[in-house]
């Protein structure tokens, strides 16, 4: 029998605690999958085992054992039958990568007990460029092919540059609207490497354009104020900055010689905890190799920050839910929760999905 324990949903495409289903979100760095070991994360309030075998294939399974509900990830990678199965440390009970059961050790020879029919819940893997991604299935029970391709960031070097992680106490919406937040910079990242309270308030000014399933900030010559971007990449600069659903976030600097992208990829581990991991790549700045035993301290403290943000916006949570949200520096939190409602839409009524936000220049003070 199949693993019945997923809870089911109410409503196609999202979960009850508001997390989007039918959706690929990040599982871990693929430096932190070593051949033949395998970890337990927790991804949509769900505990997930992601591994690699010593084949170097990357998979992902439900981490709970149906038998006595032990969790897999505490086991051990073993041959069966010619393929890799994870063994569960209680029985030996062993699940391949497909999430069928390979072997049950009581059972007597003769037996008329069909292992293959108990399976644990098998999750899509797709890797690339450094980083493991589990496509999340709103029916656990159907395996068919995902609503959506894997994210794909356009060309980039086999492996990153850098990662850094960081939680933030926060339900996934709360994280996303305050990463997204344009006005916030000059008050909580106001150090002196990247914006001093020197340099005051200036009128920013930016075409917005939709994209797929999210929204981008056009191609623009970065800000005045940006010293890193001057220092790093010298002349001719542009960036742009995107969000796609559920929860990636990049922002692309380059000119002629050299590019650079920084990925933020939010993955909901619980209703008030989101894992933060920052992915970054890099060709053609030679200076950036040097300047990454900084550069790491220096995100780090970047990502702390708008973390420490959360922690207090969490002690008025506590006590009002309701936010003040209000043009034009609120507009990407209500995009966000626009997207949200086509995607919840669009999956229940079987159609594709239809992106609601029209070009717009947005306009604030920072």
């Amino acid at each position: 029998m199949a693993d019945t324990q997923t809870p089911p949903q109410t409503k196609t495409g999202i979960t009850d605690a508001g997390y989007l289903t039918d959706s690929w979100y990040l599982a871990a760095p693929s430096s932190e999958l070593k051949k033949g070991q395998q970890q337990r994360i927790m991804m949509l309030g769900e505990p997930v085992v992601v591994g690699r075998t010593p084949a170097g294939e990357a998979f992902a399974l439900r981490d709970i054992c149906p038998h006595r509900l032990v969790p897999l990830s505490a086991g051990q990678q073993l041959e069966t039958d010619g393929e890799w199965a994870l063994q569960c440390p209680y029985h030996g009970w062993r699940f391949g990568t497909d999430g069928v059961c390979k072997l049950m050790p009581s059972l007597t020879e003769g037996s008329s007990y069909d292992p293959s029919k108990v399976k644990v819940r098998r999750y899509r893997v797709h890797e690339a460029y450094g980083a493991v991604y589990l496509y999340v299935a709103d029916n656990p029970r159907v395996d068919m092919p995902p609503a959506v391709p894997p994210p794909e960031f356009g060309p980039l070097p086999d492996k990153p540059g850098f990662v850094i992680h960081d939680v933030f106490n926060a339900h996934m919406d709360d994280a996303v609207v305050g990463l997204m937040d344009p006005a916030h910079v000059p008050f909580v990242h106001n150090q002196w490497w990247w914006r001093p309270p020197s340099v005051g308030l200036k009128l920013k000014e930016k075409q917005f354009i939709p994209t797929e399933r999210g929204w981008a900030i056009d191609r623009h010559a970065p800000s005045s104020n940006s010293k890193l971007y001057r220092w790093v990449f010298g002349d001719n600069v542009e960036t742009e900055i995107r969000f796609q659903l559920p929860g990636f976030r990049w922002e692309i600097i380059s000119n002629e010689k050299t590019r650079l992208l920084t990925l933020t990829c939010l993955t909901p581990e619980a209703p008030k905890r989101t894992r933060i991991t920052q992915f970054t790549w890099w060709t053609g700045a030679p200076l950036l190799n040097l300047a990454v035993p900084l550069a790491i301290p220096m995100a780090k403290k970047f990502l702390r920050q708008d973390g420490d943000m959360v922690d207090l916006q969490n002690m008025g949570l506590a006590h009002q839910k309701a936010m003040l949200w209000i043009d034009d520096i609120d507009v990407q939190a209500k995009w966000y929760q626009r997207l949200k409602r086509e995607w919840v839409e669009a999956r229940a009524e079987q159609r594709d999905f239809a992106n609601p936000i029209e070009p717009r220049v947005l306009k604030w003070m920072s």
